[in-house]
């Protein structure tokens, strides 16, 4: 049951980002392909590594990885930035337009929080986020946000 309940939600909520998507496909052409949105979600979500941590991170080769940041940075979603520690090294970083498009579906979860807020006390919304919190910090140690786990929705 709960498994069913989680997967659900999960899955209502990548729906509602397709579904807005395709909304705004109807007005331009697609830009960024599925395996390039996939590269982005990666890229973002690591916070800014560099080619080779990003390929260590989605099991691609090097070049492999070179060639998926170059087209992003030409469509501009992408911009490499010289490392302040180490200049010989780059980070990636993800541009306003990509921002842009990934907030399509943090509008939505914001609004669904605020459903959540009204809908039960205070303190079952404290709980829920501790246990959400509990889930991202220890019970799926496989995947570790670079930047901590307390990624603030970008508004």
């Amino acid at each position: 049951m709960l498994e069913r309940v989680v997967w659900d939600v999960y899955t209502k909520f990548k729906l509602h980002f397709y579904q807005q998507i395709f909304r705004q496909f109807q007005n331009r052409e697609a830009s960024l392909t599925t395996v390039e949105t996939y590269c982005m979600e990666t890229i973002q979500a690591l916070g800014q590594p560099t080619v080779n941590e990003f390929a260590t991170f989605a099991g691609i080769s090097p070049p492999n990885a070179a060639y998926k940041v170059a087209s992003l940075i030409r469509k501009g979603y992408l911009r490499k930035v010289r490392s302040q520690n180490d200049r010989r090294e780059y980070h990636l970083q993800v541009t306003e337009k990509y921002l842009e498009y990934y907030n399509i579906g943090n509008g939505y979860v914001m609004e669904v929080m605020e459903r959540v807020r009204t809908r039960f006390a205070p303190e079952d919304c404290r709980k829920l986020e501790q246990m959400l919190d509990i889930i991202g910090r220890e019970l799926m140690p496989e995947v570790a946000l670079s930047h901590g786990e307390s990624e603030e929705p970008i508004q």
